[in-house]
């Protein structure tokens, strides 16, 4: 199948590419570049592949500017929000449990942990930059606007958190404010939603079915392991958190409880 090609591929790729990062970070003894890369992965994997394919459709170009768009983003916003900061708090929490062996289990557990869920997650924009020969359509158009509105929640919360955060006055307090007042998590329902999006236009193209374990991966990661649990395990000891928990939705946009 062609489609193992681009795997193959996208694997390559990602390694080299992971291992460059880790790199970097070795360097600068800073693994929160990892954070910062992570949305440039997408974006050189998807356009790698692209550009190895060589055949330019409009649902191929539409997927790998919506990965460009969605990527470049996020990597700007890591970059500003950590720019002069030092060390994540996760990272340096772990670079002193693990103590002698901080750095092979930074490659395996942070570095090739990260390029192997890139790669489940990026598989829709891979068959799409594999098969895709049908004319755009229907299917097509339902999936970008899907897309737009998963990004219009992701970036407007962030602006909205960072809004907030910058504030000297909010210090302590929870943010339950504009979309944080109907979800508790608007921005990673904002990430699935565009990664559903992609998956749905992938079902446009031979075998594209098959790539649903891309929104899988994604979906599971964020309300199972490091995206809504680490978040809310943050968040358990401030005082406000129980009745925002309380009266807010963990996850789907809904009314905001009364007090």
């Amino acid at each position: 199948m062609e489609v193992l090609f681009t795997l193959l591929t996208a694997a390559v790729i990602l390694f080299v590419f992971v291992n460059a990062v880790f790199l970097l970070a070795l360097k600068k003894q800073d693994n929160s570049i990892a954070d910062v890369a992570w949305g440039l992965g997408f974006v050189v994997v998807a356009w790698s592949t692209l550009v190895i394919g060589g055949s330019f459709t409009p649902r191929q170009l539409i997927a790998s500017l919506l990965i460009l768009i969605w990527g470049l983003r996020l990597s700007i916003r890591i970059h500003l929000r950590n720019r002069g900061k030092g060390e994540d708090v996760r990272y340096r929490k772990w670079r002193k449990e693990w103590g002698k062996s901080f750095v092979i289990r930074s490659y395996l557990q942070v570095f090739l942990l990260q390029g192997g869920i890139l790669l489940l997650n990026i598989m829709p924009v891979l068959f799409i930059n594999t098969y895709d020969a049908r004319a755009l359509g229907l299917v097509d158009a339902v999936a970008v606007l899907l897309w737009i509105l998963g990004f219009g929640f992701e970036a407007i919360s962030d602006w909205q958190l960072d809004r907030f955060i910058s504030d000297p006055g909010n210090r302590g307090k929870i943010m339950d404010q504009g979309l944080w007042r109907y979800s508790r998590h608007p921005n990673y329902f904002g990430e699935v939603t565009m990664w559903w999006a992609l998956y749905i236009m992938a079902l446009s193209v031979p075998w594209g079915w098959a790539s649903i374990i891309g929104p899988l991966t994604i979906t599971y990661t964020i309300l199972y392991v490091s995206g809504v649990p680490l978040t809310e395990k943050l968040m358990k000891d401030n005082p406000g958190f129980a009745d925002y928990k309380r009266r807010t939705s963990v996850f789907i946009p809904w009314f905001h409880g009364k007090g």
